[in-house]
């Protein structure tokens, strides 16, 4: 019987390929890439797309439209006498049906849930993040023109282009993979893209103690800064797991509580029920529609909103942040970048005096006290292992400095033969948190009282 799609030379492959590209598994070992075997893929490639009508295969399913083009491709390569052992004709098949249907050579990076990070800088060199270690990959493209097309895809799919006009993109894949795209001219070597892998299964506070990111007995101080609503931001360098710590604090809040999400790229995976997500838009060809942070903090304040999560605060739109933290919507939580909890509200000022605002020094750091009370610094050391460093809390203001106190910090001990840096979580000892009050108006004083004393014990 003739296939839709080519005709039938007369050559079936000998098992169909069952991943869907947009839920990939794991991905079989692939073997060494030669030279050749590029030169290869792209001879057979070329014949695949004179041969195929690409309008019949996007009406298949994900698996059928696989099967089709293996059954092509061995079609092909029979035909051409092409000579290729089995491995690496397998390769070449799983390849070939990335490149039509899914992400190319970046489909088996994804499918591999240990990857952290997948940097990609230009068609001829990929470096991963495995285990806190960045190494090179033996991924590549067959040429810049490929990469391209690839992250043309990807951003087009949540509605956003990149291109010499726009050569600057924030994206997402559909697992909530954070994706950067930066391509020439301002990207010389071809397009970089960079891709935040983010894993199938959530982590949660109860994995991160089990990681060595935290005792048990800071988690637990953690839940509680949850639930009896304290203003939470969450400090730390890139890739030093904000966002995960900040996924893992929003389980903590009530089901049946009203919270909007404010992202540039929507990753956050709340589960409560009651979540609205709202994400950012870039400027048209044109210069025109576009809507940033500000303006989405802004009017989520009209939405009713009991809780406000801002992925990611960068600029103004911390003093609208802060100005809803301090008007009823406690609880609030927001992530920045920066080294230290010191540096962290240096940042906020900083940040606000972007926006234009004229107000005194010791007016802006009254808001910020008067709107935070917890800051939470993650890190990532240079062993690759990640940590929550400090648990640090605002305490007030005295004369025009801010007063913190440290509730927990991470001290580094030493390394082991292995170059792990071996450190503990230290309690600092103080009496009473300055949000008791705020504990035992949720009744949860007593919780409180009894981690405290767990961590003084160590």
């Amino acid at each position: 019987m003739e296939r839709p799609l080519a005709p039938s030379t007369g050559t079936n492959s000998d098992e169909p390929v069952s991943r869907a590209a947009s839920q990939p598994t794991p991905a079989r070992r692939r073997g060494a890439r030669t030279q050749s075997f590029y030169d290869t893929k792209t001879q057979v490639f070329s014949a695949l797309i004179d041969t195929i009508d690409l309008s019949q295969l996007s009406k298949l399913e994900n698996d059928s439209a696989r099967e089709e083009i293996r059954d092509i491709v061995n079609d092909i390569i029979t035909i051409k006498n092409l000579v290729m052992s089995i491995s690496e004709q397998e390769d070449l098949l799983d390849d070939i049906c990335n490149d039509v249907l899914g992400y190319g050579p970046l489909e088996p990076l994804l499918a591999r849930d240990d990857i952290a990070d997948i940097m990609v800088n230009g068609a001829g060199q990929t470096f991963i993040e495995v285990d806190g270690i960045t190494v090179e990959s033996d991924i590549r493209f067959r040429d810049n023109a490929q990469l391209l097309s690839i992250c043309q895809r990807i951003v087009g799919q949540v509605g956003r282009r990149v291109d010499e006009s726009s050569p600057i993109c924030d994206a997402r894949l559909p697992d909530g993979s954070r994706v950067n795209v930066i391509v020439p001219p301002l990207s010389l070597d071809g397009a970089a893209l960079t891709i935040r892998k983010f894993k199938r299964d959530k982590l949660t506070l109860d994995q991160l103690v089990r990681y060595g990111s935290i005792t048990p007995a800071a988690a637990s101080l953690l839940k509680i800064i949850g639930r009896v609503r304290c203003n939470v931001v969450i400090s730390g360098g890139t890739g030093s797991g904000k966002t995960t710590l900040l996924n893992c604090l929003t389980a903590y809040i009530d089901g049946n509580e009203r919270v909007i999400t404010c992202e540039d790229s929507a990753e956050l995976q709340l589960q409560q029920p009651h979540v609205v997500r709202l994400e950012t838009r870039p400027p048209n060809i044109e210069g025109e529609g576009e809507v940033t942070m500000r303006d989405l903090i802004r009017n989520c304040l009209r939405m009713r909103p009991e809780r406000i999560i801002v992925g990611e605060v960068r600029g103004p739109e911390v003093f609208d942040l802060l100005q809803a933290m301090n008007t009823g919507h406690d609880g609030s939580m927001g992530t920045i970048h920066s080294n230290s909890p010191r540096e962290c509200l240096s940042r906020i000022e900083s940040m606000i005096a972007m926006g234009g605002y004229t107000l005194p020094a010791k007016t802006v750091r009254e808001i910020i006290c008067n709107s935070v009370d917890i800051i939470i610094q993650a890190q990532r050391l240079r062993d690759g292992s990640r940590r929550i460093t400090q648990i640090t809390e605002v305490v007030g203001i005295e004369g025009d400095v801010i007063t913190t106190q440290d509730l927990m910090r991470f001290e580094i001990d030493g390394e082991d033969m292995s170059g792990k840096l071996i450190g503990r979580h230290v309690f600092t000892g103080i009496g009473r948190p300055h949000f008791w009050d705020r504990a035992r108006y949720f009744n949860e004083d007593k919780r409180l009282a009894e981690v405290l004393d767990q961590m003084e014990r160590g």
